[in-house]
């Protein structure tokens, strides 16, 4: 009977234990063991529980992570699968990010009721969406939309959608094609105009500082492009002390050992925002991160922060 060799926490979600799944297959291939070498361990989280109001006003971020951390931390799992885009900046003393998988679609997909596209909505029709970001930028393009605060999974939102609660809503197309639900997507919307929440569409996988073993079985899975671009992201996140409260957009790519990033900053009701883009060489990626946040928040002014928090 074959020994179980590691122990992956998840979110009990569709999308998250799609996720798990799919770092399951991917240690199986690069070590050549069978599926229960691998044991998944869904482990209820306090932002799957609360639903009736927004993250910002609960805790934030780290509502999604705080069950799985407190298990990888007394030994009941090994490693912990998240989204990366749900992952505060700071982690728990002895924790940290050790593999990435290759990034899907950063894009956001609208999703519009009766297959109408976002700048085709009627005046005032309503739009759903639990990002501060989403909602920021929905009211920059459209600031006629009414923007209404959207929890639950993505099966209940568009559950919603169709019982005509909404008139559109946006998710992130790389949950969507993990679910294989992209076929519901009206359109998807371009980066210049919709940029994505920093780590959007990665898979992160979290463990123990020192936990050599894990760390070698999880080396092999782990995309450096993706290493590097998320390191630059969390790195401007960090800068502006990002969380729930904060509409932040940030996306770096790699080219050729090149890395480019453009971050934003919305006020929350979309009319004020600022941009920068910064480059440099993958390697100093964290560096390039840090440096397009101080950089903006310089452009902002300490007045354009005042009530985020």
């Amino acid at each position: 009977m074959q020994t179980t060799l590691l122990r992956i926490g998840t979110r009990g979600s569709a999308l998250a234990l799609a996720q798990a799944e799919e770092t399951r297959a991917r240690l199986m291939e690069a070590h050549g063991l069978p599926a229960d070498a691998f044991l998944i361990v869904p482990i209820a989280t306090t932002g799957d529980r609360i639903q009736d109001r927004p993250l910002s006003e609960a805790g934030g971020k780290g509502l999604f992570t705080k069950e799985l951390e407190e298990a990888l931390l007394d030994g009941r799992i090994d490693i912990a699968v998240h989204s990366s885009k749900d992952m505060p900046t700071v982690l728990p003393e002895g924790l940290h990010l050790s593999a990435f998988l290759p990034r899907e679609d950063v894009r956001d997909g609208f999703i519009g009721r009766g297959g109408v596209k976002l700048l085709d909505l009627p005046e005032a029709a309503t739009i759903g969406s639990s990002s501060l970001r989403r909602q920021a930028l929905i009211r920059r393009l459209r600031p006629d939309l009414k923007v209404t605060t959207f929890r639950g999974n993505v099966q209940t939102r568009l559950r919603k959608l169709e019982e005509g609660i909404v008139d559109g809503t946006l998710l992130a197309n790389a949950g969507l094609r993990r679910l294989h639900l992209d076929s519901a997507i009206t359109e998807l919307l371009p980066l210049d105009r919709f940029p994505p929440a920093p780590g959007q569409g990665a898979i992160c996988i979290e463990s123990r500082i020192g936990a050599t073993d894990v760390d070698a079985m999880l080396a092999p899975i782990n995309h450096q492009a993706t290493f590097e671009a998320l390191a630059c992201e969390r790195a401007f996140l960090a800068a502006l002390d990002g969380s729930c409260r904060t509409p932040i957009a940030g996306h770096a790519t790699i080219v050729g050992g090149r890395l480019s990033f453009r971050g934003l900053i919305l006020r929350p009701d979309g009319q004020e925002a600022h941009e920068v883009v910064d480059e440099g060489p993958a390697a100093e990626a964290a560096r390039i991160g840090r440096r397009a946040g101080e950089t903006v928040r310089s452009q902002a002014g300490a007045a354009f922060f005042e009530g985020w928090s």
